[in-house]
């Protein structure tokens, strides 16, 4: 299963995801950014912030500092009211995750976690590894839902393969 340097590269990937988007974003009014897309969550800025809620959610899971976020999945679009608002806390969660990821060891990847899914209404015991790899993969899906979204609207998306991630992201 994953493994600590795969998981510290799998932060820096994020991060360096997040920061260019945005980038994007930022160069966006609040009409394009909250226009209706047909994306499982709306707009780019549903969809960024349902990235940044299950984030929040996953790392509230892993760690016992971050509070779980108070808004439900159907809120999740919602979870933050401004770009500038989603760009700090995004900042902060991409350093949350940064630091996480330097602290965990490969034992604490194999260990199990359990949890309450309000969602799924359901327990489930699954392998460390196996959420983290869970969440890194579905803020992946999402972006490419947003990178869809912003080459619709004539706007090119950000670079995400791996392999071109500079060294110093």
């Amino acid at each position: 299963m994953i493994q600590k340097d795969y998981l510290l590269l799998l932060a820096r990937h994020n991060a360096w995801q997040n920061s260019q988007l945005k980038r994007k974003v930022q160069a966006m009014s609040a009409a394009e950014l909250s226009e209706e897309r047909g994306a499982f969550f709306g707009s780019i800025m549903g969809t960024l912030n349902h990235i940044l809620w299950a984030d929040t959610l996953w790392m509230s899971r892993f760690c016992s500092d971050v509070p779980q976020p108070d808004t439900t999945l159907e809120d999740s679009p919602r979870f933050t009211e401004t770009a500038g608002v989603w760009d700090a806390e995004r900042f902060r969660m991409d350093g949350r995750i940064r630091i996480w990821a330097q602290t965990i060891s490969n034992m604490d990847l194999r260990e199990s976690l359990s949890w309450y899914s309000v969602a799924a209404e359901q327990h489930f015991t699954k392998p460390v590894g196996l959420c983290v790899t869970h969440m890194f993969n579905h803020q992946t899906h999402h972006r490419g839902q947003i990178s869809q979204m912003l080459s619709a609207a004539g706007i090119a998306p950000p670079v995400s393969d791996l392999v071109l991630m500079p060294e110093d992201a």
